[in-house]
């Protein structure tokens, strides 16, 4: 399925489990944004508007607990239906929520991790797009310099994306 067929693919519908790999091994990083759980969210709406899928990745529990919760509070307007990756529903849910590296894929991948992926070098490749949240906070930025680093020592092309003020 091409990029501009895929615009036109409702969120309610069925998620595809293979997304087209990427062409380049970039990963995007967004540094200084408010707030790493709303800011998700408002990405995931974006993700899903463009008619794509997501999987949010976090080994925090508790961080993907928030932010489940939050998928269903931050906006009165937007539902965002999404699930466990291991759920029976997933393959009917264009947003997984997973803890651990997944074999199955999505379009984009969301990093909420304070440490490097595990397995990414086999795990990435699967996803089209790869976007790592950076929020303000001192120790979150020098953890993802850590991560900015492990990735580019292993041959992806990290990019810095200033979306607030430090």
């Amino acid at each position: 399925m091409t990029e501009a067929q895929t615009r036109h693919v409702p969120a309610s519908a069925p998620a595809r489990t293979a997304p087209e790999p990427a062409a380049s091994r970039t990963i995007d990083f967004h540094f200084n944004v408010d707030h790493r759980i709303g800011y998700a969210c408002r990405v995931v709406r974006k993700v899903l508007g463009a008619g794509r899928t997501v999987l949010v990745f976090s080994r925090d529990a508790a961080r993907l607990a928030r932010f489940d919760l939050a998928l269903w509070t931050f906006s009165a307007l937007d539902f965002l239906p999404h699930v466990d990756a291991g759920s029976p529903l997933a393959d009917q849910t264009p947003v997984w929520l997973a803890h651990a590296p997944i074999e199955s894929a999505r379009d984009v991948l969301i990093l909420l991790d304070d440490a490097p992926a595990p397995q990414f070098e086999a795990w990435f490749p699967r996803f089209s797009r790869i976007i790592d949240i950076v929020s303000a906070d001192t120790e979150d930025r020098a953890q993802a310099r850590v991560r900015f680093k492990t990735y580019r020592d292993a041959g992806w092309s990290p990019i810095a994306h200033e979306v607030g003020t430090p």
